[in-house]
């Protein structure tokens, strides 16, 4: 009986320095829906990039046969920021916006309910640890697109994002590390096969996803 009560004791310890060193108030059905809007994303752009009816506008007057691989938009010899960069643009950018709308919003009320900070030590290191590796990433990308190296975006952009998540996992749940991983291994797939950038780009940031949102919603939020 007094074994019992020592493993406890030792096991409420954990727990307590667990909560104060780690961030466990993400939500898994956040993920999900992340999924589902880069998914819808990925849909849209691949409707303004592949569909001529979209191009209303073409400064560079491209045509379908400008276009190499289905699935990926290089416009290396054009350069700089043309209407479908624009508009592919705005649409990450509105996925983006969703995305972590959804993921602040869904994350402080099952912080809420548990009766967890949502602003504490661990939340901090998180998001020091996410965002360095996201912003160096979105600068590069944006360096990138502004020289016309559209078929790198996606590769490049999936290996940050996965650096970030690796780099984030150290202060969460350990399935962030595990998505991390995958979406650098997905990014370097994807610069051996740069054909297939847009479909790479939505399984990483759609499939893996909603893929790791449901394994998350399933173990800690029910």
């Amino acid at each position: 009986m007094k074994e019992n009560e020592i493993q406890d004791e030792l096991s409420s310890i954990r727990n307590l320095m667990e909560r104060s060193s780690k961030f466990i108030s993400l939500s898994g059905l956040s993920g999900i829906l992340a999924g589902v809007f880069a998914l819808s994303g990925a849909a849209a752009a691949y409707y303004f990039v592949y569909d001529s009816s979209a191009r209303i506008f073409n400064p560079y007057n491209i045509t379908d046969d400008d276009i190499p691989e289905k699935g990926n938009f290089y416009g290396s010899s054009y350069g700089g920021f043309s209407d479908i960069t624009i508009k592919l643009l705005f649409i990450a950018v509105l996925v983006l916006i969703a995305s972590l709308g959804c993921g602040i919003f869904l994350t402080m009320r099952k912080a809420k309910r548990k009766g967890q900070p949502i602003w504490s030590n661990a939340s901090r290191l998180i998001l020091f640890h996410l965002a360095t590796p996201l912003v160096t990433g979105g600068i590069l990308i944006l360096i990138f697109i502004s020289r016309g190296y559209y078929g790198i975006v996606a590769p490049v952009s999936l290996i940050f994002y996965g650096v970030s998540l690796v780099s984030a996992s150290n202060f969460t749940f350990t399935l962030v590390k595990y998505l991390g991983l995958c979406e650098i291994i997905l990014g370097l797939i994807t610069a051996c096969l740069p054909g297939y950038g847009l479909l790479f780009w939505a399984i990483g940031f759609g499939v893996l996803h909603i893929i790791y949102g449901s394994l998350m919603y399933l173990k800690y939020d029910r």
